[in-house]
Parts: C-alpha cells; sequence; structure tokens
C-alpha cells in the first residue's frame, strides 16, 4: 500500500520559539501549515530546559509581547526582574564565587526589557546595569498554556495550523534548489511550497546538504577583528537550568555518594545568574555546566547525565557558602540541556562582528527584517565573556535564506550567523522574530507566487513591528 501523502502550503519543522513564530505567522495569513516537533510537546528549551527568560534585548516586539500581555491574564505567570545584588563569597583555597540575583520589579512594564546595549564597561557597571536592564521570567507551563491557545485559536477560526508532536522527518527530497517532500517516522509523505527549519541546529538544512558551519570561523574567513587566527572546533557553553523553592527549614542538602563535594571538572565552581520567578522560587543558570567542547564529544545522554551532577554539585556549594540559600531546596531539574550553539547554515549573507560593532547606524543592507543587540555573549574557559555593543543591529532577510534553495528558510540559532554573531542573536524573542519573519515570507511568497528569495522585506519588517 502507498503510504498516504499530505498537502501543505508551510511546513515548520521544530516548535521551538522560531517555529512557534513562524507557524502563528503563516496560518493567520491564511495558509495551511503543519508544525512537526520530534519531543513529546511544543516550546522546545523554554518548557524542556527551563529557558523562561528574555533577557534585555531590543528583538522583542511583534509575537512575543502579544504572549507577555497573554500571560499577564495568569496570575503568578510573568513578571519583569531587575538586577538586583551581587553575592560574591570564596570558598576552599580562596576560590571566589559569584552569583547575580535577578529580583521581580513591579514597577517595570514590558517596554523595560527592549533595552540592551550601551553599558560603559558592560556588567561591571553595576548602576547602568541596574537602572537599564530588565527581562521577562514566567512559568514554563503556563507559556505552553499561552502559546497553544494562540495556536489553537488559529486552528478554530483559520483551520490552517495542524500540530504533530513526537514526529519527525527521515528523508528529504530535494532538486535544482527546492525540497521537494519530506517522508515522517511515521512512513507518511508530506509537500509544501515553503518549509521553515526551526530545529536550532539546522537539521533539515543538513538533511537538504546545505552548506553548514560549527565551531569558531578563523579571522580571514569573514575578517571579524575577534575570530582566531585557525577555526576552532569549540562552541558557546551548554547550560543545564535548575529550580530551587523556598522551605520552612534551614539545611545545606547533602550530596549523594557519587558526587564529590569539591569541583571535580575546572578550577573552582562557575558563577551563575539567579532570576527570582513571581511565586518566589529561583532559576539558576551556571555560566556555563558543560564547556562547549565536552558537549560536543560526548552522546546527548552522557552530557545531560555528567550536567545533572554538576548541578547537585553546584547547588550544595551554592548552599554552603551562600547563607541566603540555605532557605531553599532543589525542586526540578530541566529535563533538556540548554544548548547555545551547534551547527549553523551558510546562508545568502552571513550576518557576523562586524554587522553588530557597526550597529544599525553603520549597516547598509536593505533587507532588515529583525533587530537586536545583546552582547556577544561566550560561556566558556578562556573566551571573552559578554562584550556589549554601543547600538542595536540589524538582522537581514538573506541570513535566513540557504544559499542555493528557493523554498527552505532558517528561522533558529541554526540560521546564517558567524559564532561570533550568534553569540549576541540567539536569544529566544530574536528567534521568533525570525520565525515570525519566515512564516511572513512563506505567506507572501504563496501570494505573490514567488519564491521565497524574492519577497519584499519590507513585508517582513511590518510584520515585526521593527522600527530601524
Amino acid at each position: 500500500m502507498q503510504a498516504e501523502t499530505s498537502e501543505f502550503d508551510v511546513v515548520v519543522v521544530g516548535a521551538g520559539s522560531g517555529g512557534i513564530g513562524a507557524a502563528l505567522a503563516a496560518g493567520r495569513a491564511g495558509r495551511s501549515v503543519l508544525l512537526l516537533e520530534k519531543a513529546e510537546t511544543i516550546g522546545g528549551t523554554v518548557v524542556r530546559a527551563g529557558v523562561s527568560t528574555w533577557e534585555p534585548d531590543a528583538g522583542g516586539k511583534g509575537i512575543p509581547h502579544e504572549i507577555y500581555r497573554r500571560l499577564t491574564n495568569i496570575p503568578n505567570a510573568v513578571g519583569i526582574y531587575s538586577v538586583g545584588e551581587s553575592l560574591d563569597s570564596y570558598g576552599p583555597g580562596g576560590a571566589r564565587f559569584v552569583t547575580g540575583l535577578c529580583l521581580i520589579d513591579p514597577d517595570k512594564h514590558y517596554r523595560d526589557t527592549l533595552l540592551r546595549h550601551g553599558s560603559p564597561n558592560g556588567v561591571r557597571n553595576r548602576s547602568y546595569v541596574q537602572k537599564h536592564w530588565f527581562g521577562v521570567v514566567f512559568e514554563p507551563d503556563a507559556y505552553l498554556r499561552v502559546v497553544g491557545d494562540m495556536l489553537g485559536e488559529m486552528l478554530g477560526e483559520t483551520g490552517c495550523c495542524t500540530i504533530r508532536t513526537n514526529t519527525t522527518f527521515t528523508d528529504v527530497q530535494v532538486e535544482a534548489g527546492r525540497v521537494l517532500s519530506l517522508r515522517l517516522d511515521d512512513g507518511g509523505s508530506i509537500t509544501a511550497k515553503a518549509y521553515i527549519d526551526c530545529t536550532g541546529d539546522g537539521h533539515l538544512c543538513i538533511a537538504c546538504k546545505c552548506e553548514m558551519m560549527r565551531g569558531q570561523e578563523p579571522k580571514d574567513r569573514f575578517g571579524e577583528s575577534d575570530a582566531p587566527a585557525e577555526p576552532v572546533e569549540n562552541v558557546n557553553g551548554v547550560t543545564l537550568i535548575y529550580r530551587i523553592a523556598r522551605t520552612d527549614r534551614r539545611a545545606v542538602e547533602p550530596l549523594p555518594p557519587d558526587v564529590p563535594d569539591e569541583c571535580w571538572w575546572r578550577e573552582d565552581y562557575p558563577a551563575a545568574n539567579s532570576v527570582q520567578m513571581p511565586c518566589g522560587d529561583y532559576l539558576i543558570n551556571m555560566l556555563p555546566t558543560l564547556e562547549g567542547r565536552e558537549f560536543s564529544d560526548m552522546d546527548y545522554e552522557t552530557a545531560r547525565a555528567e550536567a545533572r551532577r554538576r548541578v547537585l554539585g553546584h547547588w550544595h556549594y551554592m548552599q554552603d557558602v551562600l547563607p541566603k540559600f540555605r532557605q531553599y531546596r532543589l525542586s526540578w531539574i530541566a529535563l533538556a540541556l540548554g544548548v547555545r550553539e551547534t551547527t549553523r547554515v551558510v546562508g545568502r549573507y552571513v550576518l557576523t562582528e562586524n554587522d553588530l560593532l557597526a550597529g544599525l547606524s553603520g549597516q547598509s543592507h536593505d533587507d532588515i527584517i529583525a533587530i537586536a543587540d545583546h552582547a556577544m555573549d561566550t560561556h566558556s574557559q578562556g573566551g571573552r565573556g559578554c562584550v556589549e555593543l554601543a547600538e542595536p543591529y540589524g538582522i537581514p532577510y538573506r541570513c535566513l535564506i540557504p544559499k542555493g534553495f528557493r523554498n527552505l528558510l532558517v528561522a533558529c540559532r541554526g540560521a546564517s550567523f558567524s559564532s561570533i554573531a550568534a553569540s549576541s542573536c540567539r536569544l529566544s524573542r530574536v528567534m521568533m522574530n525570525l520565525g515570525q519573519a519566515a512564516g511572513t515570507a512563506a505567506a507572501v511568497a504563496g501570494e505573490m507566487g514567488v519564491d521565497l528569495p524574492a519577497v519584499p522585506p519590507f513585508r517582513l519588517r511590518d510584520a515585526n513591528q521593527c522600527e530601524l
């Protein structure tokens, strides 16, 4: 019996931030959309990896703002945080340990979270940071409810969106720069006019044999002043986020027998960012839990198991040296690793450090469809850490178009960015903006009867509320 073939206007692979933005934009424009997700639920790293904070960044308008407004209708679902105190302590041998506390600030509004650039001396300028840096923190379950309702409403209103979880593709047919069909792991086949890769790692692009990048590119490839002289395989660090909840008993939680009471993978425990949730819990983000090279050398399950051991050691040390946290207990460890960087596609344009340093005032692209202003932010030993920017920069539409393809876009951290540029624009709200632009592009291409590269960028800027 021949396997069933289903037809759609747009197929979105991956239901993280970019995929949600893409599916909503294309479906709301009246296009039939299939949203594929290999995990058991949509939401990506927000839901499975605990990345439920939106750091300050200029790229947060459009769909992210709509999600925030809906979250405010749910009690204790969302809050705006400000940068509070920085807790320093010294452990055995004088090893310095730092954690920053970000606290709910009821006096701030969403618009306050749309700025990161401009800090003299970066995070060390405490007065500037406390005055200007604000972010969004929310409950993952509430986020899942809100985006599920948004997608469900679209299905009810237009009949345009089908969501399939626990599903992925096993094969792809490509001809002359055009994706023809995908074979699914249930044996079915799907065809579409446009395909959008929102997998994070560019899995669909890899299957289509697009040219890909991994690791740090050498200085002579893109002329980036801070790139290494020779290519380096290392990628940005990986974090396993954990959550702590207040308790009535003050204590230091004991360690399991297989976890040492001193840091075993580096000289001392890494710094951490602790963000207060609306309910009073904290999300703790080690910076990082695994070095990028370590992660690359392990299979995923081994990496997560080792990261979990490090979480237990890190939390024990937090309680040991910072008495504030003895009133809390470890309540949750994320189901998935927070991966910042793996593979990236080579598009019609590659965003580089030069774009970030030039800023909007120095860029000459006529196809900018999203903006960002987060620091160039590398989490690894020997890395530069956070290098703040002087002004926002723009992301061209060409960064979403894999070189040589006519009906394929990529809207995730695997888009066409150099390693340095990716360290800045990988944040969730920016990825959702890219998804919104990609979904809009697919809809406009269908409306105009043109290939994706021919879509007018101004149509995408309008959808993203991208003000240049």
